[in-house]
């Protein structure tokens, strides 16, 4: 792999509202195991791999199986995700493709069913800064340690 920028050595400063916006996520009401399958979720559906390694094991350390992780990409047929995770997915694939429908109503109407006010923000901004971190790795083609 070609070595590129590493932006975080060249303009640290830059990072800082992406670490403000994860010190948020971290004191929010999502548990770990769901900040998890967020993160792990974007991460596939982007391909970004340097996010995937980091969060695999972030993911395991806060309780979530090996079975739940390889099927995280079919939840839609599986049995082993509850009702709750499942739209917390969908809101997290619908977020990530935002060019395709964008959050649509009826996913929205449904997370309200099963997420405060509170949550749902905390799910949309925790989907948007996974996003934002996925972007930067796969750009810079930053490296598995």
């Amino acid at each position: 792999m070609e070595q590129r920028i590493n932006i975080y050595n060249l303009t640290p400063k830059a990072y800082d509202g992406l670490f403000a916006l994860e010190n948020f996520i971290a004191e929010c009401p999502l548990t770990k195991k769901q900040i998890s399958l967020i993160k792990m979720y974007a991460s596939q559906i982007n391909g970004c791999a340097y996010c995937m390694d980091m969060h695999i094991k972030e993911a395991l350390k806060a309780g979530e199986t090996h079975e739940r992780l390889h099927f995280l990409k079919v939840w839609k047929d599986v049995t082993v995700f509850t009702e709750e995770e499942k739209i917390l997915l969908q809101i997290t694939e619908e977020v990530t493709l935002i060019q395709r429908n964008g959050l649509t109503n009826a996913t929205y109407q449904k997370a309200s069913k099963f997420f405060d006010e509170i949550t749902l923000s905390a799910i949309i901004l925790c989907v948007t800064v996974i996003n934002a971190w996925n972007r930067i790795a796969i750009s810079t083609q930053l490296p598995i340690d």
